[in-house]
């Protein structure tokens, strides 16, 4: 989490284009008052539905998921000033990327495609650019919703501390699939850990120093709790609503651990609900029309309302809108550096 204290940070926004019915231009940056929390408009990068954007670990570079039919990952400079260039893009293999992981070490991206039901892995040149894919991984399935698990949808590649293990989320087949890279960049099979039907995973953090970790359920409304042992196996231990208002229809979204709390945003609800570590709801925060994405950073917390085409700043502690800023379809918020 960034310190409170810092006194600017870049605020990087990806949003759906045209390309997949949305309304924004691409990626936009956003200069954040570390005091104040208030964000300042600093510019923009047309670009192809950038609804996921990572950032290279050590090297000035972004890479953006283009969440289209045909399914692209393009990588683009930051400049100390914010401004942003399109580098290089290459074909991911799937259709509708929609989540990026990198290796701690910077030399492998993993991309996964929701519409292809496949995870992809690219080798990054020293420079930070994506060479080639390395491999694409299919994967089979179905689960009980006939709408949305007609087929296997990855939605989330997860990559471990020692960026070995790679565990995929499947939202479509209700497992997660981990794998052990390569020194080549292949991916070989570890183990499959099955969820209970429906519950359409959809992102998986792990609680760092733990075996814990949690996984959205967004086909039934859940935050599950899972135990990893051995490393790529994940066993449930308990899960529970993912909002205090379970009446509604609901697609949980986003999951952040942030200290001793983890906030998870609910379309539907419209709400960020607030956990402890054992699970236990604490509290729903209201937002804007559909929170896709939401980022911690400091003393506040910056939610991507992707209907109601803004971003909203949050004080944390009190839950007080302090400000929104207006952006097309946003998906994706969070700051340039952790």
């Amino acid at each position: 989490m960034t310190p409170a204290n810092d006194d600017r940070i870049l605020i990087i926004v990806g949003s759906y284009t045209a390309a997949s019915d949305g309304n924004g231009e691409g990626i936009g940056t956003f200069w954040r008052d570390g005091r104040t929390g208030a964000l300042t408009p600093a510019g923009s990068l047309a670009l192809d539905s950038p609804s996921w954007l990572t950032p290279h670990p050590t090297l000035p570079v972004l890479y953006a998921v283009n969440e289209t039919a045909e399914g692209a990952i393009t990588a683009v400079a930051v400049a100390e000033d914010g401004t942003l260039e399109a580098l290089n893009s290459l074909p991911t293999g799937g259709a509708d990327p929609c989540h990026l992981a990198i290796t701690p070490d910077g030399r492998y991206l993993f991309c996964a495609n929701y519409g292809g039901g496949n995870l992809a892995a690219f080798a990054l040149g020293p420079d930070g650019l994506p060479t080639v894919r390395t491999v694409l991984v299919q994967h089979e399935g179905t689960g009980p919703d006939a709408r949305r698990q007609e087929a296997a949808h990855v939605h989330m590649a997860v990559v471990d501390e020692s960026g070995t293990l790679v565990s995929a989320v499947d939202l479509g087949t209700d497992e997660i699939r981990s794998y052990r890279l390569s020194e080549k960049g292949d991916l070989v099979p570890v183990a499959v850990s099955a969820l209970p039907a429906g519950t359409g995973p959809r992102q998986l953090v792990r609680r760092p120093g733990t075996n814990h970790a949690y996984v959205v359920g967004e086909l039934a409304a859940s935050l599950v709790t899972v135990r990893e042992e051995p490393p790529g196996t994940f066993t449930v231990e308990n899960s529970v609503p993912a909002t205090l208002e379970p009446g509604h229809d609901n697609l949980p979204a986003q999951l952040e651990l942030s200290g001793d709390r983890l906030f998870l945003s609910n379309r539907g609800p419209e709400t960020i609900t607030e956990f402890g570590l054992d699970g236990v709801t604490v509290a729903d925060h209201r937002t804007g029309a559909w929170p896709r994405h939401f980022s911690v950073v400091g003393d506040h917390c910056y939610v991507a309302a992707q209907s109601a085409d803004m971003i909203q700043a949050y004080e944390l502690a009190t839950w007080t809108l302090i400000g929104s800023y207006p952006i097309g379809s946003p998906a994706f918020v969070g700051p340039w550096r952790h």
